[in-house]
């Protein structure tokens, strides 16, 4: 095996570094000291430059915006004076009714044989409308006129016998007149007599109770057949045929019957806040959602003063009678109801929003608080500089988006100040002075 010399490392070669003397006279004299290294020291005057350029950018930047901001003009919405309508009301929710609902019911316990009737079905008084098995009724029936039979037969065995008795009782008061019998033996006829008399009474309290008997069963047997005790037109129907009822402790609900789907009404539910409002007679507009561009008229008609408490919530019952001539309305719809209170006719209103608008302070082009103290209501209108300038006015009724005009320095076709923009480059979303924004 040959063997190969092996190569010593080179030494590196020195880096030059400025002995310590140098450096520490340089910092001395205010001088700046040299790199350690010559190859890193070249980028260092680019670093400079762009510590002293940043700094510089972000402050013309906040200028910028700042000087921006401060010289943007702010925009007002407005709206114009109008002569119109205005209706005052108070709104509510109810819920349609028919004005008179019949539930139906049983008075005996037992199948359903048959069902003459079924949802929606027109009915005359009287009619047929479900029939109980009779079977058991029947008999009992049958059962109560043979007790009856038997009681009448009871009281006229009770009747002989009685006459026998007065016959006997006449023949032992001769006898014992003419000295024939003894008193012992005439008594004993007369108790006879007397016992004759009372089972003639028992006799006639027995044919009263069997004829009771008789008319309970008569009855029971009758109202196997139910019959509609008005006319109108079933809305609900809860049996069916074989389905067994039991009218032990209360009478069960078969069919449920509207009087006259015609007429209707609202119950509604009017916050007691409101209630002081409403008086009968009012006119009243609804809506329905299963009729929603029709509007429909009623008129109150109760106010029933029943407190109904909701969650510690105290509303009133409003009953709004309605007509239904094309039976469009059906009971259980939901109606937003708008019981008229007031109306003006061809009057000068303000926008809502007016009376509502407050300017944001903006510098020098804030306009003055309200005065304290001062009646009336205040709304703005421009002045000759674009500025808001308050203006006192005196208000009446309002329906949400109108108010009435009763007293101020306003006509017909004025702008009025209703909300508060901002130009481009402003955020409108800030009440006061803009600074600048990075």
């Amino acid at each position: 095996a040959t063997h190969r010399p092996r190569r010593r490392p080179q030494p590196l070669a020195p880096v030059p570094f400025p002995p310590p003397a140098s450096i520490i006279q340089k910092l001395s004299s205010g001088e700046e000291p040299p790199p350690p290294f010559p190859d890193e020291g070249a980028p260092q005057p680019m670093k400079k430059l762009l510590l002293i350029l940043l700094p510089l950018l972000a402050l013309a930047a906040g200028a910028f915006f700042l000087l921006r901001d401060g010289n943007a003009e702010t925009a007002y919405r407005t709206a114009a004076v109008e002569r119109g309508d205005i209706v005052s009301a108070v709104t509510a929710t109810g819920t349609l009714n028919a004005v008179t609902t019949v539930e139906v019911g049983t008075q005996v316990s037992g199948t359903i044989y048959k069902l003459h009737v079924d949802f929606n079905s027109p009915v005359k008084k009287d009619q047929v409308l479900a029939e109980i098995d009779p079977a058991l009724f029947r008999a009992q029936f049958e059962q109560a006129q043979g007790n009856r039979q038997s009681a009448l037969a009871n009281r006229e065995k009770a009747r002989v016998a009685l006459l026998d008795a007065d016959r006997s009782l006449e023949r032992y008061r001769n006898l014992i007149a003419g000295g024939v019998i003894s008193r012992s033996e005439f008594d004993t006829v007369e108790t006879a007599q007397l016992s004759a008399v009372a089972a003639l009474q028992a006799a006639d309290a027995e044919v009263l109770r069997s004829e009771g008997a008789l008319l309970q069963a008569r009855t029971n047997l009758r109202y196997t057949v139910i019959r509609s005790p008005v006319d109108g037109v079933v809305i609900s129907r809860a049996v069916d045929v074989g389905q067994t009822v039991a009218a032990s402790f209360q009478t069960p609900t078969l069919f449920t019957i509207a009087e006259d789907l015609t007429r209707m009404q609202i119950d509604t539910s009017v916050d007691e806040a409101d209630i002081g409002r409403v008086s009968v007679g009012l006119p009243v507009t609804f809506t329905v959602d299963a009729w929603p561009a029709q509007t429909f008229r009623g008129e109150v008609a109760q106010i029933r003063y029943a407190p109904i408490l909701t969650q510690n919530v105290v509303t009133y019952n409003v009953v709004i009678t309605v007509a239904n001539p094309e039976l469009k309305l059906l009971p259980g719809m939901t109606a937003n109801v708008s019981i008229e209170v007031e109306r003006r006719e061809k009057v000068l209103r303000l926008p809502a929003a007016a009376l509502r608008f407050r300017p944001r302070v903006t510098g020098e082009q804030g306009s003055p608080p309200p005065r304290r103290g001062t009646p009336g209501e205040q709304v703005y209108r421009l002045g000759p500089k674009k500025e808001p300038l308050p203006l006192l006015v005196r208000t009446g009724i309002g329906d949400g988006s109108w108010v009435e005009l009763l007293e101020g320095d306003l006509k017909e076709g004025d702008l009025l100040i209703t909300g508060q923009t901002a130009a481009a480059g402003q955020n409108s979303g800030r009440s006061g002075p803009s600074g600048p924004r990075f």
